[in-house]
């Protein structure tokens, strides 16, 4: 017999709500692996300052991962976090090999920041009639990735 986890939520609001919330995981779960690389593979006058900042981005995108994670095992869904499952379907932009110029890696993380924020701000919307509980978890999700896109841009203009 098949382990099942019921959840609150009807079959439709929870397969639309599972949708975006294994989105959003394997968004994060990449951008914690994308910003971690960034973070080893600097190079410039920026360094300390965008390496202590990329720390902060990867706690922050590990710390939602686990909490949409078990968002959505709570409405019933098993969540992939798999290596497989994250490069078979991340939209995320693939982060140079090598040494990376300060700029340009704090160019490529604004980009992916800027694209994560619109899927999860899309994301929100398609969770309004479905869970207000998971809703509310994107849109912390978004004002800290927000803040984070504002921070990275404000210290490091060029």
């Amino acid at each position: 017999m098949p382990v099942t986890i019921t959840g609150p939520l009807a079959q439709a609001e929870q397969d639309t709500t599972a949708h975006a919330l294994q989105g959003a995981l394997v968004d994060l779960l990449d951008l914690s692996l994308t910003a971690e690389q960034a973070h080893w593979a600097l190079l410039g006058p920026h360094f300390r300052s965008l390496h202590q900042h990329l720390d902060e981005l990867v706690t922050t995108a590990r710390d939602f991962a686990d909490t949409l994670a078990e968002r959505a095992a709570t409405i019933g869904t098993p969540p992939d976090g798999r290596s497989a499952t994250i490069t078979a379907t991340s939209a995320l932009p693939p982060f140079p090999d090598g040494w990376v110029k300060d700029t340009d890696a704090l160019d490529l993380i604004t980009t992916t920041l800027s694209d994560l924020i619109g899927r999860t701000r899309r994301r929100i919307e398609d969770t309004a009639g479905t869970d207000p509980v998971s809703q509310d978890l994107l849109i912390a999700l978004a004002g800290e990735l927000e803040k984070h896109h504002w921070m990275l841009q404000a210290a490091h203009e060029h």
